[in-house]
């Protein structure tokens, strides 16, 4: 039987480690590429070294990458990052623009090669963030990418007929980024970190392989929605949860 295959971005630590580690575990052949590299698992993984955000240099790195695989049955666009919480007044251009570069344009380098090889792909998945649309004080330049990013999402369903495309907020992943959020940032400052925290502290926050393992379980799911569309994996998998969250938003 032919294997399966994954293409992850951002696969050297956090969610795309985990998911990583999770598709080898199921026997998929998994390409990756990030910046540190993850190529000290087992497994029929075939990792690169690459920068998402050195634009020029993205198709070379994507044609030698994935050389061998005729066709992907699951690509998760992970690479991101956070910035500073702070007001968005006290953000400069230049840190917006390095977030948008990683967390946007990134993903439209690899959509657009995507595109343009021309071989199959079956599913799409762009990690997004709750952020997106709750708009809580703070989280600006993130914020503001992953909304883009949404709409990244919605604009390239019109041009990947074939393909199934979704952006999907994961949840809370006990990763590097709650280092941060859990101890630098002032929680009566900025409230929304507050749930962040507490749900660390509790142990409500799954570490990266039990929160890859809950992302792999929706990925059917996921294709039952319209292409194109943000889902937030509360949605799917505690739904209760999620109304009761968009019921604050709505107060607000």
């Amino acid at each position: 039987m032919k294997k399966r295959t994954l293409l992850v971005t951002g696969n050297s630590s956090g969610l795309g480690r985990g998911l990583t580690e999770h598709y080898l575990a199921e026997n998929w052949a998994v390409y990756g590429c990030s910046r540190r590299g993850c190529d000290d698992l087992s497994g029929d993984l075939h990792d690169m070294r690459c920068d998402l955000t050195d634009f020029d240099r993205v198709p070379a790195a994507l044609d030698a990458l994935l050389a061998d695989a005729a066709q992907l049955d699951l690509v998760v666009l992970n690479a991101g990052i956070l910035g500073a919480i702070k007001p968005l007044s006290e953000t400069s251009q230049g840190e917006l623009q390095r977030i948008m570069d990683i967390n946007v344009w990134a993903n439209k380098a690899v959509m657009d090669w995507l595109l343009r090889r021309g071989r199959p792909v079956r599913q799409v998945i762009m990690i997004s963030s709750g952020a997106a649309v709750l708009g809580n004080k703070g989280w600006g330049g993130y914020a503001l990418s992953k909304a883009a990013l949404n709409m990244l999402a919605r604009l390239y369903a019109h041009e990947f007929p074939a393909t199934h495309i979704s952006t999907l907020a994961p949840g809370l992943v006990d990763t590097a980024m709650m280092d941060y959020l859990c101890v630098e940032p002032d929680p009566g400052e900025y409230p929304a970190l507050q749930r962040i925290r507490d749900a660390r502290s509790s142990g409500a926050m799954p570490g990266p392989p039990a929160a890859a393992r809950k992302v792999a379980s929706v990925v059917d799911r996921l294709r039952e929605y319209p292409s194109g569309e943000f889902v937030d994996i509360r949605q799917i998998l505690a739904p209760d949860e999620y109304r009761r969250l968009m019921q604050g938003v709505a107060k607000g």
